[in-house]
């Protein structure tokens, strides 16, 4: 390739880089904050509680909070996508550059796919068996309390862990929009020559 073409293609790649990755962060923040601030709480509103029968209706809160428990579902794994994407573009820039990220923007992202993953596969499933068992026929009064005190802690263990990822979420948005500034117009590696 001459000179200005190869300064041109290596100019794009990154370009597109740099918006794969914008745009990934961009979801995940936004998918995080739309979950925590509007979806999650929607399910428990007097509004939600009325479409199940009302307040006083003795399975109301358990039907929202089996809604609740399918949307949850889906938002590990949107969250599970969005970090792998996001460590997936790391090491794309990384080969594609050069230069080696930022060691905490490569930890937060590990941290960050570890709690998704640990979450999906784990959290939520412990919950939805929880709850189960909390509203079940089936349950005793004593399993049904100690699923509704073991379920309340998982609970605020996970409302506190969410709100990390969101700051990490926020701060990896920033990062990405953001970048370095020996990051910010680097170009390709370019090749051996003799």
């Amino acid at each position: 390739m001459a000179g200005g073409a190869a300064v041109s293609y290596s100019r794009a790649v990154i370009g597109f880089l740099r918006f794969v990755g914008v745009i990934n962060a961009a979801i995940w923040f936004g998918g995080l904050v739309f979950f925590t601030l509007s979806a999650g709480p929607a399910f428990f509103s007097p509004e939600m509680l009325d479409v199940f029968g009302g307040r006083d209706h003795p399975f109301a809160r358990a039907w929202a909070g089996r809604a609740a428990q399918i949307v949850l579902e889906r938002y590990f794994v949107m969250q599970q996508f969005c970090a792998a994407i996001a460590t997936v573009h790391l090491l794309a820039e990384w080969l594609y550059t050069g230069k080696r990220p930022e060691r905490l923007l490569s930890s937060l992202l590990a941290v960050m796919l570890a709690v998704a993953i640990f979450g999906g596969w784990w959290l939520q499933p412990k919950l939805s068996a929880l709850h189960v068992t909390r509203y079940g026929v089936r349950s005793t009064a004593e399993q049904r309390a100690e699923a509704a005190r073991t379920f309340r802690f998982w609970h605020s263990v996970s409302q506190i862990v969410n709100l990390l990822v969101l700051g990490g979420a926020g701060l990896y948005l920033w990062r990405t929009i953001n970048p370095p500034e020996d990051l910010r117009f680097v170009g390709a590696k370019q090749p051996y020559r003799s």
